[in-house]
């Protein structure tokens, strides 16, 4: 059994066929950052402008590559939400024309729950099924959400940022420190070359749900800490290189960033690091869970990825690099079990730019 899945929920346009839930048949992606990247940040009207044009022909490639025609599936999925609406659009709609033609059903999936299935789906292929309930952290540019997974296609959220998301908080503070974007993936080439415990950085302290997230305060005191000792020379440095070279190697970052500014780097990463990783541990803890799944982009992150191995007892589960960031594998993985459970949608299935997981 044969489900296209597509997925246009931010700046990514992507297709890829998936093969009885388990096996990744193709997968492409068309990404937007050199779009995006000189407005240091993702523009909706024109992400929803790329989409239109990347849709058809990354959807072709897709069945091309694997030797799939629309009479070889057996379902369409489509994200549905979370995401930009005007990009969710894009995907919903061209998902519903190719069921009107075909004849198949139209599955609708949610975003955050597809992280959840590129995890389980890379678990599949190399036989090995996660043991539940586990928990599942959602972290990415726009996602910082912690579940209980009492099955696949069952959860409870137990808590979620209530600002920044821990991707969007790396982008901010790259883009100030003139890293330009996305900038989370430079940070954490740089944090290495840091002592993560130079700048004391105060971890957040919720009201309320203890489970809950917040990044706003830790972007604004590495503000007030650049503000502090004056960092303006170093920082037009780095963005007279980004105008020369669009895509700095590493060490060309590195010989514009001062040890001063790889410290505050490293601090910062470390505290993030520690923000998700206490609430994830205590979570696990007072549940009696062992199996943790992370996945979303900022589960690329080297550093978190270091982390998780000092905590024995437990089983981290990670999504490969290509699986981690925005994908349609994901999607059409998370769309199998509906499928079995006939949740079909139909043609009135709405692009949801708040939609929320549960169930």
């Amino acid at each position: 059994m044969r489900i296209l899945g597509i997925e246009s929920s931010c700046d990514e346009t992507a297709a890829a066929v998936v093969e009885d839930g388990r096996r990744i048949l193709s997968s492409v992606v068309a990404s937007q950052l050199d779009t995006h990247g000189k407005y240091g940040g993702v523009v909706p009207e024109l992400a929803s402008r790329e989409h239109l044009r990347a849709i058809v022909p990354v959807v072709r490639q897709a069945l091309d590559d694997s030797s799939t025609t629309l009479a070889g599936l057996s379902a369409i999925a489509v994200t549905e939400g979370p995401g930009l609406v005007g990009s969710l659009l894009v995907g919903v709609t061209y998902g519903k024309a190719l069921c009107f033609a075909s004849g198949l059903p139209l599955i609708g999936v949610n975003h955050v729950e597809g992280h959840i299935h590129a995890v389980l789906l890379e678990q599949r292929e190399k036989k090995h099924d996660i043991q539940f309930p586990a928990l599942a952290l959602v972290v990415s540019g726009g996602h910082t959400h912690l579940f209980e997974v009492s099955s696949p296609g069952h959860y409870r959220l137990l808590g979620k940022t209530r600002d920044d998301a821990a991707g969007e908080a790396y982008d901010k503070v790259a883009k100030l420190l003139g890293f330009g974007y996305p900038g989370g993936p430079v940070l954490d080439q740089i944090a290495p070359h840091g002592n993560p415990r130079a700048v004391k950085f105060t971890l957040a302290r919720m009201k309320g749900n203890q489970l809950d997230f917040s990044f706003s305060g830790l972007k604004t005191a590495v503000l007030r800490w650049v503000e502090h000792h004056n960092f303006a020379d170093e920082i037009a440095l780095r963005r007279n290189l980004l105008k020369d070279q669009p895509h700095p190697s590493p060490d060309q970052w590195l010989a514009v960033t001062p040890e001063p500014t790889r410290d505050l780097i490293a601090s910062f990463q470390f505290t993030v690091i520690e923000e998700l990783l206490r609430r994830v541990i205590s979570s696990a803890d007072e549940l009696g869970v062992s199996s943790i799944i992370v996945s979303g982009g900022v589960a690329c992150n080297s550093g978190l990825r270091q982390r998780v191995s000092r905590f024995a007892g437990y089983g981290f589960y990670f999504p490969s690099h290509a699986l981690s960031t925005d994908n349609a594998a994901m999607i059409a993985s998370a769309a199998f079990p509906k499928f079995e459970r006939s949740e079909f949608g139909g043609f009135d299935l709405r692009a949801t730019a708040n939609l929320t997981l549960a169930g």
